[in-house]
């Protein structure tokens, strides 16, 4: 087996699981989980540690807001607690605001169903992105992270691996690009190109991943 394949197959073995996972969303082309995979974007995008952006989505999924119609319907300071519940403390107040703004948004440009934003975007990854980030509180790393993960569900988006997922492949000494990436992937075990976007941003994120990784491809 190729040393590249056998990198791979080390990290996934490891990591190989998606922040929607992490955040107990099962991702399907259905709004609702569309909508909490957008509301995990806008969180993991802070710098904040990944750990307590997932804690915070599920916090506001076990208070209900998990529908762009209940966001918005919620008041502020039910936002604001529920983050806090999941840790997100620094960012809270000014995220408690985006996430009303953004529900808003949502349904009245799209209906509430981030589909309808799929099909403005007729195909192309660049609109998709741009109008991602006409969403309060999504820039580009929030995009980008939306899209990392979507892919899985989105097949015309893959294979998408963002920055953030290429230089964790560059910390690995695999090729910094996507469909290369991808074809690694199919190769070293029939990989997902979403869990291994979601796994070498962890390689990224985190050294010592990345080293004991290659240590056990060796």
């Amino acid at each position: 087996m190729h040393r590249d394949e056998r990198v791979v197959r080390e990290l996934v073995a490891a990591c190989g699981r998606t922040y929607a996972e992490e955040a107990d969303i099962r991702l399907k082309d259905t709004p609702q989980p569309l909508y909490r995979l957008l509301v995990l974007s806008l969180l993991l995008s802070a710098r904040i540690r990944a750990s307590v952006a997932v804690a915070a989505a599920r916090a506001l999924h076990e208070d209900s807001l998990d529908s762009p119609r209940r966001m918005a319907g919620a008041d502020w300071q039910r936002r604001v607690d529920a983050l806090g519940r999941g840790g997100y403390r620094r960012y809270d107040e000014r995220t408690a605001t985006q996430l009303g703004e953004g529900a808003e948004l949502l349904t009245d440009r799209w209906g509430g169903d981030l589909r309808r934003l799929h099909e403005e975007a007729d195909g192309d990854t660049g609109e998709l992105k741009r109008l991602l980030q006409e969403e309060p509180g999504i820039g580009p790393a929030g995009a980008d992270i939306f899209l990392r993960e979507a892919q899985r569900v989105w097949p015309d988006v893959a294979p998408y691996f963002d920055a953030k997922a290429l230089s964790g492949a560059g910390r690995l000494g695999l090729p910094e690009d996507a469909g290369r990436l991808a074809r690694l992937a199919r190769l070293a075990g029939d990989t997902e190109p979403a869990v291994l976007a979601a796994a070498l941003v962890r390689a990224a994120l985190d050294r010592q991943v990345a080293e004991d990784c290659l240590r056990r491809a060796s």
